[in-house]
């Protein structure tokens, strides 16, 4: 197999191409359903305690559920402007705002050059998007750059040294479970438990953490990557041609019984400058 027909399926902005956009649309639908990401964004949002008149941003806004939330909040006075580097996903978001009627309102760009001014955001959200960073720290100082005196930011990611699969051959597990941990997946695998320090090292003071696991439907986490780790496994000779073959009956086979185990844990922290 070439290095192209294992690649893992990636969100990272620089890897979408413009037919996997639907596919990302309903899967960030999908997961916004679960109670995981719901409530974490409940805590975000109660976190950010974002006032009317203030000036808020989510960074990797995505279809912008949580900008729309953010216009709310902030009404006509204020601003909620949601950042995101994939165009598909803009046009989403804006769409979704304009059918809704929402002031939220979106704009092209990345985290490592905000197109804000220095201490001209009063509240940051950031969900699941450092995990696909090569420069957080880069990352954290941009956020903290616009910050306001008083401002605040909640990151959100998931650590995926914390998912866990079942059933399997243990050995196959191991593999499978150590391939989620490793870069193959994300470039930052480990993000959720690095927040704290990342924001830290921007100067940020962390006031509050809070952590929800997601439980992972079994057609998702087999579309979002599962099958080309377990392909890349196999090449890596990891595990055996036989192995990925009795691993995935079985894991379909647990799945018509209701048996069927995949979860991650998500962090989440908030600071202020």
């Amino acid at each position: 197999m070439s290095d192209g027909e294992l690649r893992v399926r990636s969100f990272q902005s620089d890897r979408v191409d413009e037919k996997e956009v639907s596919y990302l649309v309903e899967l960030l639908d999908r997961q916004a359903a679960m109670s995981a990401v719901s409530e974490l964004r409940d805590w975000a949002h109660e976190a950010l305690a974002v006032r009317p008149g203030q000036r808020a941003v989510e960074v990797g806004s995505g279809t912008g559920p949580s900008v729309q939330r953010l216009a709310a909040a902030v009404g006509p006075d204020g601003e909620a402007i949601g950042l995101d580097v994939n165009a598909g996903l803009l046009a989403v978001a804006e769409d979704r705002a304009r059918r809704a009627d929402s002031a939220a309102r979106f704009v092209h760009g990345d985290v490592y050059a905000a197109p804000f001014a220095d201490g001209s955001v009063d509240a940051v959200l950031c969900e699941r998007v450092f995990q696909f960073l090569d420069r957080p720290e880069h990352a954290v100082a941009e956020i903290a750059r616009v910050l306001r005196p008083g401002g605040r930011v909640v990151l959100i990611d998931s650590d995926w040294s914390s998912a866990t699969l079942y059933p399997g051959d243990p050995e196959v597990l191991r593999a499978v479970e150590s391939m989620l941990a490793g870069s193959l997946h994300t470039r930052e695998p480990l993000a959720g438990r690095k927040l704290r320090s990342w924001l830290a090292g921007a100067s940020l003071t962390v006031t509050g953490h809070e952590a929800r696991t997601m439980f992972l439907p079994y057609d998702m986490f087999l579309n979002a990557g599962l099958l080309a780790l377990i392909d890349l496994a196999v090449a890596h000779g990891e595990i055996t041609a036989e192995q990925r073959q009795q691993f995935l009956a079985g894991l379909a086979d647990a799945q018509s019984r209701g048996e069927f185990h995949a979860s991650v844990t998500m962090f989440a922290v908030v600071a202020h400058r």
